[in-house]
């Protein structure tokens, strides 16, 4: 079994567990709440809920409004978190920055292209599954 790298933040993973629970129950199965979130730990292909929390603790958290810095097309910002949706089943957010100046993505000398809002696809590690074309994240967002 292959261990994600892409852990949703703990209360994410906690309320998974209760979803999954409540499926169950539904279904004629009884299941306590450490079970569930056992069996979560399992599905993540690792050994306990402990070990899950430990890692979903180093994710990072992050609201509307929140200050962040990073890279988009390769080219360091600072900006505010203006929108910011879970998408599917938590593992990955949209999310719309205000950057605090504008952004030349542009990768020719001749030729300017500026950004001062964008709107991305992250996940819980902060990195775009969208890559540039040499292989680099197109937007990597970490906390101001």
């Amino acid at each position: 079994m292959t261990v994600s790298n892409k852990i949703a933040p703990i209360e994410e993973l906690k309320a998974q567990a209760r979803r999954l629970r409540e499926k169950l129950r539904i279904t004629g199965v009884q299941l306590s709440y450490s079970e569930a979130l056992e069996m979560l730990a399992h599905q993540h292909g690792l050994r306990d809920w402990n070990t899950l929390s430990a890692m979903a603790g180093n994710r990072m958290h992050l609201r509307v409004g929140d200050r962040v810095k990073g890279r988009y097309l390769g080219q360091p910002f600072t900006a505010e978190i203006r929108s910011l949706t879970k998408l599917g089943d938590g593992a990955h957010r949209r999310l719309t920055l205000q950057f605090d100046a504008p952004v030349d993505v542009g990768r020719f000398d001749s030729f300017s292209s500026f950004r001062q809002r964008v709107t991305g696809v992250i996940g819980w590690d902060g990195l775009s599954a969208r890559k540039t074309s040499d292989g680099e994240p197109q937007l990597v967002v970490r906390p101001a």
